[in-house]
């Protein structure tokens, strides 16, 4: 974006039919756009209509929004026109936006008269009541910024749940909000935000059997759509018992414990007399969007780390008892999963009857601790560093949990410098905020099929200063 004016000598300027602007404000905000409109001629004889977009990168305001290709709504598309029918007005734009950049277009007024604009001011919104302290003075300026965006991309998320991004759904996801509240617990915590958030899933889910659905809308009433991934559902317990270990809040713990146990209760019936994952047909594991990812393994560690997770709840809320066969249950599945999900003459992790090399494969059989820590980290050296034809994450989503599984297997290092190509990329890209999708080779990526209806700041992309902050990834 080249600057071709001071902000200030904006009313400067009498804006007719056919004249626009495009304001920077600098950073990411969440929230709404005013200002105040003065007409000036002959006559103020006609309304004034506007065309406003709201940009988190450049190219929403720079590119045309149409023709529209993507499968979502074009109603997401961040644009109004607006029509003021008297001069002079201050105007405060009712609707909540996400953006960097607003990009004015005077659609018309009349040959009459013309408009000015002053104080073009955003109201940025959060939830966030807090600043972390920054890093150390002598970290690296390249972590720095990632720490400073990461701060940024969780504090614009933070609304009256943790949203998984402002711009587009604004909506409550299981998977999201797992991240998102680690890495507020060390940067803003809130933690009467993260159990509204976990007591809105409780509180809605699947009438037939309990299995909770994969986000809530907020507004106007709590509900939800019959949208569920089996990933997510697993997932909750780990939220719950992270909950607890920051926050001490034992008896939320306790009330909750029955619908975290029910979600691992109902996936164990989705095992086979082997040991084996198998996800039902019509349901949904989603791990990352890359649409050629062979879920298998993924998904096989997925549920032996959320039932893991589950037992270190129950041992906390007095629920012992009830686990002992889940822990044995367990121990098959992790004894099936390293059988027949690690190539021991390849030493990777394979997925499907392809046998498919994947990042995602490797990273959660990690975590679920499938497999020794040599083996895990020989398996996520082949895999990530090493064979550029495995199949890649698409996500930081995903990436957070390459990199989580680098760092229990110790290879802390490697862990840094994968956080420096993908999110640091992301920085040198000219971020504010972290990218819902983001492929360093393709900046037109996106999961929708148009780039224009991806998310420039989304929950699941915070997470690098929680590496640096829970995880100390900075004392390698």
């Amino acid at each position: 974006m080249d600057v071709e004016a001071h902000g200030s000598d904006l009313p400067k300027r009498l804006l007719r039919k056919g004249d626009q602007f495009i304001l920077d404000f600098g950073g990411h905000r969440t929230g709404h756009f005013g200002f105040k409109l003065v007409g000036e001629g002959s006559s103020i004889d006609a309304p004034v209509r506007l065309k406003v977009t709201f940009g988190e990168v450049p190219g929403d305001v720079a590119e045309p929004l149409y023709p529209y290709k993507g499968s979502l709504s074009s109603s997401w598309l961040p644009e109004e026109i607006i029509t003021i029918d008297f001069l002079p007005q201050t105007v405060r734009m009712p609707r909540r936006y996400a953006f960097r950049f607003v990009k004015v277009e005077v659609l018309d007024t009349s040959p009459n008269f013309g408009v000015r604009f002053f104080d073009t001011h955003a109201i940025a919104l959060t939830s966030a009541s807090s600043q972390p302290a920054p890093l150390a003075i002598s970290t690296p300026e390249w972590i720095r910024r990632v720490d400073e965006v990461s701060i940024a991309t969780l504090r614009d998320c933070m609304q009256t749940t943790f949203e998984d991004g402002p711009r587009r759904d604004q909506r409550l996801w299981i998977g999201d909000l797992r991240l998102q509240a680690r890495a507020s617990y060390v940067t803003m915590p809130n933690h009467d935000l993260v159990k509204r958030c976990l007591y809105l899933f409780a509180g809605l889910p699947r009438e037939s059997d309990g299995f909770l659905p994969a986000c809530v809308f907020e507004k106007p009433a709590p509900s939800t759509t019959e949208t569920f991934i089996l990933d997510y559902a697993a997932l909750y317990g780990s939220i719950v018992l992270d909950y607890l270990q920051a926050s001490n809040d034992l008896a939320a713990a306790k009330e909750l414990w029955p619908v975290a146990y029910r979600q691992i209760e109902l996936l164990l019936k989705m095992v086979d007399d082997q040991g084996l994952f198998q996800a039902p047909k019509g349901y949904w594991a989603f791990i990352d969007w890359n649409m050629s990812l062979d879920r298998s393994a993924s998904m096989q560690g997925v549920i032996i780390y959320s039932g893991r997770r589950l037992c270190e709840l129950a041992q906390l809320t007095g629920n012992s008892e009830q686990v002992k066969p889940l822990s044995r249950r367990l121990d098959e599945m992790t004894a099936a999963a390293h059988q027949h999900y690690y190539n021991t003459a390849k030493g990777v992790c394979v997925s499907g009857a392809k046998q498919q090399i994947s990042w995602a494969s490797q990273a959660w059989l990690t975590l679920a601790g499938c497999l020794s820590r040599e083996e895990a980290a020989g398996a996520l050296r082949r895999a990530v560093i090493e064979d550029k034809t495995s199949t890649q994450p698409t996500t930081a989503y995903l990436y957070h949990h390459v990199v989580e599984a680098m760092v229990v297997c110790g290879m802390r290092q490697q862990a840094l410098e994968l956080i420096k190509s993908y999110w640091g990329r992301m920085v040198d890209d000219g971020a504010d905020t972290f990218w819902e999708a983001f492929d360093p080779n393709d900046s037109t990526f996106s999961p929708y099929g148009d780039v224009h209806i991806n998310s420039f700041c989304h929950a699941w992309s915070c997470t690098p200063t929680y590496f640096f902050r829970a995880l100390h990834l900075l004392d390698t």
